[in-house]
């Protein structure tokens, strides 16, 4: 296990910069997620700890090493890339064994590191299979097993669960997270999937065409965005942000009181879950025109359209009686108002 910092790193393509002066420390044990969407340079981050890029300044240490200039092979890593990369003549086993052969590692401990792989992955039954032989769920633990058997320092993770179908995605999210309690190595993971970072993460790390928006717990970034990126990018689905007017205490929206403010506001930011369906004599509420309702069981989402034409998603009871085409009142709790300026940064107050 270690820990991963990075100091200053910047990352030039030609004329073109893909990371800006990103400065994270990963802490020893920590699951750490970079989530953002594609082209924010989360993946290109990753191949840098791994030393599959070299950076253009800046230092990244690993433990107490500096790794800068170190080959990948020597940093004390270990990545599971997207795709399986498997070799398809190969058994289970023999893909396995295959880095630890070449590198010339004792039979006796390839074979001990093998088994114990194998068990924590279940794949013990599978080992003399070849990958045509597997689900999907089945060759990405070979791919990880593959990565265990290095008993790395770090484990880096570039959006290995893209390709499976969605039931196979929460089943490996749950063993993903199974694996780092029983392993407690350093694991850094790379998604565009703000789910899969909410649910695995111990720290994410949201990135935006190149720096580094915030960092936090999950419960954090939820909780208290820093700026509208964020509040748009973590949560499902995201939250509703919506352009006020500030005059005399008081934030308005086409029109409409919407809730009080000590201070002018240029965004307003309210969750979907956060939402209030009022009634007309509740006061400051918001006339909205249900467009369609999504129901999930349990719950229901209403996508609504306000006065000023935007789209305003509200989480419901599943047994709710509004139906498309019904108009609606929606009150704004002042407890889950989130304020932004007209940069886009989080207000103290929100």
């Amino acid at each position: 296990m270690a820990r991963v910092t990075l100091e200053n790193v910047d990352k030039f393509y030609g004329a073109s910069q893909a990371l800006f002066d990103i400065s994270l420390e990963i802490q020893d044990g920590e699951f750490a997620v970079f989530v953002g969407p594609s082209g924010c340079g989360k993946s290109t981050l990753l191949r840098c700890v791994a030393g599959l890029e070299a950076i253009s300044s800046g230092r990244i240490h690993i433990g107490d090493k500096d790794v800068t200039a170190v080959e990948p092979s020597d940093r004390g890593v270990s990545m599971v890339f997207q795709s399986y990369a498997l070799y398809p003549h190969m058994t289970v086993r023999q893909n396995m064994d295959f880095g630890m052969r070449i590198n010339k590692f004792a039979a006796d401990d390839r074979k001990r590191r093998i088994d114990e792989a194998a068990g924590i992955l279940q794949l013990t039954p599978l080992l003399d299979r070849k990958p045509g032989q597997l689900s999907g769920g089945q060759r990405q633990r070979v791919a990880i097993g593959r990565a265990i058997v290095k008993e790395p320092e770090v484990f880096l993770f570039d959006e290995p669960l893209s390709n499976l179908d969605a039931k196979l995605r929460i089943q490996m999210r749950v063993e993903l997270e199974g694996l780092h309690r029983q392993l407690g190595t350093t694991m850094i993971y790379v998604t565009h999937d703000q789910v899969e970072a909410m649910t695995m993460a111990d720290r994410i790390v949201v990135l935006n065409q190149g720096r580094i928006e915030q960092v936090g717990s999950p419960m954090e970034l939820y909780h208290t965005p820093r700026s509208e990126f964020v509040a748009g990018f973590i949560g499902a689905p995201s939250m509703n942000l919506l352009k006020v007017e500030y005059a005399d205490g008081r934030l308005s929206y086409a029109g409409h009181s919407v809730a009080d403010a000590a201070s002018g506001a240029a965004t307003l930011g309210i969750r979907p879950e956060h939402l209030r369906i009022a009634s007309e004599a509740d006061g400051d509420t918001l006339p909205v025109e249900v467009k369609v309702r999504e129901q999930l069981g349990s719950e229901s989402y209403l996508y609504t359209t306000g006065p000023g034409g935007d789209e305003i998603v509200v989480r419901t009871d599943g047994d709710t009686a509004i139906e498309s085409g019904d108009r609606i009142s929606l009150a704004f709790p002042a407890r889950h108002l989130h304020l932004f300026d007209g940069e886009g940064r989080r207000l103290a107050e929100g």
